[in-house]
């Protein structure tokens, strides 16, 4: 479930072929070359997160900050740092919202590769001054964490830049429709969530908004104005 222009948010990380693939099997060959072979579950650090969500029909918000863990055996556990806001978001929407997706990724794999998903080479354009390959993604199987909709990559190093679509299998009773837009930002050489807008369909308080931010940290190459302020810049260009 997760949008961004400063000059450095997409810059390539390691070696990157001097000469562009010219088929969208060849694209995707390079994107899973240079993304599996540097994502390790295993060895994730701790990621703080902040989630703003509001219920319009309600006008009732709140906002946490929590601390993301994910075990060696790909547990994942939240520790609340904080809270403002009404408590009926916080239990009702955005604990909700954490409980689906601490299942989905303890659940299965649901990376986005040719074992989950359909490609569809969508064509390339040019975004905040990068040349971007755009594929249409279909799901091989509906269930939760599997979604239907667009894969962009940066076409110099084949990372991930954004996503976006609606969930094929609805985490949770409670929620009815999940959209969705997610943006990357690049970190130690790897390319990480940063950013995450959604609107939701519920069954009990209507249509509620969620915007989730993955703060970096020390070692990040982007200060969270930075990310944030990309995020937006991409998400205008859609």
């Amino acid at each position: 479930m997760f949008l961004f222009g400063t000059g450095q948010i997409f810059a390539a990380e390691g070696n990157v072929p001097e000469e562009r693939p010219v088929t969208s099997n060849a694209i995707i060959s390079q994107y899973l070359r240079v993304t599996q072979s540097r994502s390790d579950p295993a060895t994730q650090q701790p990621v703080e997160i902040d989630i703003s969500a509001s219920v319009p029909r309600l006008k009732k918000e709140g906002r946490l900050r929590v601390l993301r863990q994910i075990s060696k055996v790909g547990q994942v556990t939240y520790h609340v740092l904080g809270f403002q806001g009404d408590n009926t978001v916080k239990n009702q929407v955005i604990a909700r919202y954490l409980q689906a997706e601490q299942q989905g990724q303890e659940k299965e794999n649901l990376a986005v590769t040719p074992e989950n998903y359909k490609f569809k080479f969508r064509g390339e354009r040019g975004v905040l001054g990068k040349e971007i390959y755009v594929f249409q993604l279909s799901p091989h199987h509906k269930k939760i964490g599997l979604f239907k909709g667009e894969l962009w990559l940066d076409a110099q190093n084949y990372f991930p830049v954004y996503e976006k679509g609606r969930l094929v299998k609805n985490p949770s009773i409670f929620f009815k429709k999940v959209d969705f837009e997610r943006a990357f930002v690049v970190q130690n050489g790897v390319p990480v969530p940063a950013h995450l807008t959604s609107t939701i369909e519920t069954r009990l308080v209507g249509k509620v908004e969620l915007d989730v931010n993955y703060l970096p940290n020390s070692s990040s190459d982007e200060s969270e104005e930075e990310v944030e302020t990309s995020c937006a810049r991409l998400a205008s260009s859609d």
